[in-house]
């Protein structure tokens, strides 16, 4: 029996979510770069230009309690007590952690909600729209992206800033482009899939526009690594669509020939090579940043008592 076994740690669950990628419902167009019978690997020539500077954005969540509040309506609700931290790091021959914050939430609905303060920590007011724990977790999300796009406008300029995961919300951050390493839609038709399949260490495929609420740039790459089936070390980059086609091509060949570099080794990562070094510790670091679960947890308990 023939089979392989995926890179990732099991905890991870699968760079690819799912047997059958979910068609994109978005309008896809595959003849921006190159017309669809010479849809092909594409490996960026050696000498072109690579950034000097790179800036990795990422953040981290986490729900430390779930609460019950009796609203001015007289009403229950639910909510949840969540810390969420954003970070930055700036790779230009060393990596330097160069912006980070931490912030905490009491997310709810609930009307007349007041900030919880607790020995270790307070959380304000964060109101949500609905009482759904899935809505909750969403705007918790939320919020992390955001203060990620504020510490990425905040930093010096670069040139790449490398956002973990897809670029919504984020599409106006100069330079920005997004790093998809889990695949859950699939935005290729059947005969342009085996591309994905072909491409080797360092190479991608055409470009395509995807336009939907809005429109970006995307191409799939090839990281460096052992290859056991077709998407291994694939992940796939967004770009904003105002950029004109030759523009968005010139990037996605830096792309190419820069992040290989950073591509993390079995070894080292559960989730090797797609995340990237810089990001792993990034998130290390933030992790720490927010606090002890268990102490946290505590104290939310004695404030309720």
């Amino acid at each position: 029996m023939k089979f392989a076994v995926e890179a990732w740690a099991p905890e991870y669950g699968g760079s690819v979510d799912g047997d059958d990628l979910s068609p994109s419902q978005a309008k896809i167009e595959l003849e921006c770069e190159v017309p669809l019978a010479q849809w092909a690997p594409l490996r960026p020539a050696a000498d072109g230009a690579v950034p000097g500077t790179v800036l990795f954005t990422d953040g981290v969540r986490r729900i430390d309690a779930r609460v019950w509040i009796e609203g001015d309506d007289g009403q229950t609700h639910i909510g949840v007590c969540a810390s969420y931290a954003a970070g930055v790091i700036r790779c230009d021959g060393k990596a330097e952690v160069v912006g980070c914050e931490v912030q905490r939430g009491l997310f709810s609905s609930a009307p007349g909600a007041q900030p919880i303060e607790t020995r270790h920590a307070t959380f304000p007011v964060r109101m949500a729209a609905v009482d759904d724990y899935g809505d909750l977790a969403l705007a918790v999300q939320q919020r992390m992206g955001a203060l990620e796009v504020e510490l990425a406008l905040s930093a010096d300029p670069a040139d790449l800033i490398v956002v973990d995961g897809p670029l919504t919300g984020r599409q106006d951050v100069p330079g920005a482009i997004g790093f998809v390493k889990t695949h859950r839609v699939g935005y290729l038709p059947a005969e342009q899939q085996p591309v994905v399949a072909a491409l080797a260490a360092g190479e991608r495929t055409p470009l395509f526009l995807v336009s939907g609420r809005w429109s970006r740039w995307s191409w799939y790459l090839r990281l460096p690594g052992p290859v056991g089936h077709p998407w291994a070390g694939v992940v796939r980059c967004e770009a904003s669509g105002d950029l004109e086609t030759p523009a968005a091509v010139a990037l996605a060949d830096g792309v190419a020939r820069t992040l290989p570099r950073f591509a993390s080794s079995g070894h080292k990562d559960p989730r090797a090579p797609q995340n990237l070094y810089p990001i792993a510790g990034l998130e290390r670091a933030l992790r720490r940043r927010l606090g002890d679960p268990l102490l946290l947890y505590r104290s939310l308990r004695r404030a309720a008592a």
